[in-house]
């Protein structure tokens, strides 16, 4: 079995061709959950012409469709050049069915130029609690294949409608990102950070779904450490859309927030 969420089979100036293994299927069906294709996408961007004395300050990701079990291909460009601040893309795509290939998810970031700011750091919330004051929960330890049994959870406070209060929950992955690669701290947190959905809802799973389009991360410190803090809370408006917006941590403190849009639909056959 393999220990990471895809395999590199190719690497080429068009982009690197990937297979994807069983560890990044979702929960929503046949495709993969959106974390490994975010990470994926930020390995992309964090490679693409990469600079000393700069990183990625903010990315947004939209996930254009379901994102099938199968070979991908990244590739990334730099949009917008610059000596301070660059902005770059970067694209997710995948068979069409006809032999040709389309568009699964897009990327883009800005890259700025680092300087010493660390006489006014700050940051704009309070430390999650300990990683030790964490629990597990056994129906999630009790997954053996798929995206979420690939990960290492560790709830602070009880998830889902059974807590009126945001969300708060340490994530780390127990797997690579590429087979081989050791993960970078940015790679390792987009490989959970859109979990905040799921950090964050308040519904009942077995009469709701909630499916995020997208993926808005601001970083004003860079992540450190095998571990992500995530507090989030979600609204949901009277027409079935909603959104999650939410907290990034290390067990420094916050790193940056993050915002998903998020779709509400109503099981026909609520779960038992």
């Amino acid at each position: 079995m393999t220990d990471a969420y895809y395999e590199l089979v190719e690497a080429g100036a068009d982009g690197d061709v990937f297979t994807s293994t069983d560890l990044t299927r979702g929960t929503w069906g046949d495709m993969q959950h959106g974390a490994p294709p975010c990470a994926l996408l930020v390995r992309s961007l964090d490679r693409c012409a990469p600079r000393d004395r700069t990183r990625l300050s903010r990315v947004v990701i939209e996930l254009l469709g379901p994102v099938p079990m199968a070979d991908v291909q990244v590739s990334a460009q730099v949009d917008r050049a610059g000596t301070k601040i660059e902005l770059l893309s970067a694209v997710m795509t995948s068979d069409d069915g006809s032999g040709g290939s389309r568009p699964v998810a897009r990327a883009r970031a800005w890259r700025m130029e680092q300087s010493d700011s660390s006489g006014i750091e700050r940051s704009f919330a309070p430390p999650l609690r300990p990683i030790g004051e964490g629990s597990t929960r056994p129906e999630m330890d009790s997954l053996t294949s798929g995206y979420v049994s690939s990960l290492n959870w560790r709830w602070l406070t009880a998830p889902g409608a059974r807590n009126e209060r945001a969300g708060e929950s340490w994530i780390r992955p127990t797997v690579d990102l590429v087979q081989g690669e050791e993960m970078s701290a940015i790679e390792r947190l987009f490989a959970v950070a859109d979990n905040a959905n799921g950090v964050g809802t308040k519904l009942d799973t077995r009469r709701w779904t909630f499916l995020n389009t997208d993926i808005t991360v601001h970083l004003h410190r860079a992540p450190e450490g095998e571990w992500t803090g995530i507090r989030a809370d979600a609204a949901y408006g009277p027409d079935g859309i909603g959104a999650t917006i939410g907290t990034l941590f290390d067990e420094r403190g916050a790193i940056g927030g993050i915002q998903q849009s998020v779709l509400l639909r109503r099981r026909s056959q609520p779960r038992s």
